[in-house]
């Protein structure tokens, strides 16, 4: 599924069009449109109300139903993994009478409750995580998790310029499979040149190897939740296991800034690699703590969630996805402030200027 992949975004085009999907071309109300009878109801249900990239992209969705008139509902998991909650949301949502459901799916568990949406006649949009299969919601908006972790393996591998890699994997989740969770791990393994074998699963990799620049040893693969706690708790697992980790990988930059904290309690540094691109992951990489993380655009994947409900009620018109992709890519751009030859990348001010949160 990663033979085709394109991102070719800049960062001005980014900002540009943000700003397009959330205005939707129109300030018109879909009642006043005559597109539909009376309002749009639409419900965002993401996997927690905290973490600053799920709030953003509450953020961008309310920024757009407000421009569109659009009723939207937000819901959201207690935590990373809460899929009750998501269900339970989503029936709320069919209950009401929605004319369509954002989500960003905790894991296969919501696939029957999404199933049952549809059929009862909703658009049902993923964004941000993709289902397994694909075709279990209508379209996703999401970053290519894959190019976002080939990104930043790419660079570490340029950093370590032929230095031994040993490598802390800290992923999201060690008791469900979700496709954010190993796109972004096998994207990375797959930037430092090492054999994924199964790209759709986490730790199927030789513990043992050479990378593009030299040799490699991964010394544990554990699960955060993505969450800054979970970090440090993995980290210092991880250190326990093998006190000579000089890469440190993590699914999103929450648990970046835990693994660097356990990392400095115990007297240690290494190269820390994340992704997600928010206000603060930015500040994080200014100030050293991550040398490079990629960054995704969650207001945007609202926006054009809300604006492809809005269009399908009031003209018929339906979402499609990329080229080459089985969603639609909303773009992904290496924030570094260590450019490395052959990698393209922004700077922390450059990221700084299109972050969110």
């Amino acid at each position: 599924m990663h033979k085709t992949r394109r991102t070719g975004i800049f960062a001005t085009a980014l900002v540009a069009t943000v700003l397009v999907g959330a205005c939707g071309g129109s300030s018109a109300s879909p009642a006043a449109s005559g597109g539909a009878a009376g309002p749009i109801g639409v419900t965002l249900i993401t996997k927690t109300s905290t973490n600053p990239f799920f709030v953003a992209m509450a953020k961008g969705a309310k920024e757009a139903a407000d421009k569109l008139g659009i009723t939207l509902t937000t819901a959201a998991g207690k935590e990373d993994g809460d899929t009750a909650t998501q269900i339970q949301a989503i029936e709320n949502a069919v209950s009401k009478g929605d004319k369509g459901i954002l989500i960003t799916p905790s894991g296969p568990d919501v696939n029957p409750a999404i199933k049952k949406a549809r059929d009862a006649g909703l658009l049902v949009i993923a964004l941000d995580t993709p289902p397994d299969p694909a075709d279990t919601v209508d379209v996703t908006f999401a970053t290519d998790n894959f190019e976002a972790g080939k990104l930043i393996g790419q660079w570490t591998a340029a950093q370590l310029a032929g230095k031994d890699a040993t490598i802390a994997l800290l992923d999201l989740f060690d008791d469900k499979i979700v496709s954010v969770d190993y796109n972004r791990d096998q994207g990375f393994l797959t930037g430092m040149g090492i054999d994924v074998k199964d790209a759709a699963r986490n730790g199927d990799e030789d513990a043992t190897g050479t990378y593009s620049g030299g040799n490699y040893a991964i010394a544990c693969n554990l699960a955060t939740k993505g969450a800054e706690d979970g970090g440090q708790t993995a980290m210092e697992n991880c250190l326990s296991r093998n006190p000579d980790i000089n890469v440190v990988y993590t699914i999103n930059e929450p648990a970046a800034n835990g693994a660097y904290k356990a990392l400095q309690a115990a007297g240690k540094t290494a190269l820390i690699v994340s992704v997600d691109g928010g206000c603060n992951g930015v500040d994080l990489v200014k100030s050293g703590v991550i040398g490079a993380t990629s960054q995704q655009y969650p207001l945007k994947m609202a926006s054009l969630g809300v604006q492809a409900i809005y269009d399908l009620v009031t003209s018929g018109k339906k979402p499609t996805v990329s080229e080459g992709l089985d969603f639609y890519n909303t773009g992904v751009e290496l924030v570094t402030d260590a450019a490395a030859d052959g990698v393209k990348s922004i700077s922390s001010v450059d990221g700084a200027a299109i972050c969110w949160g």
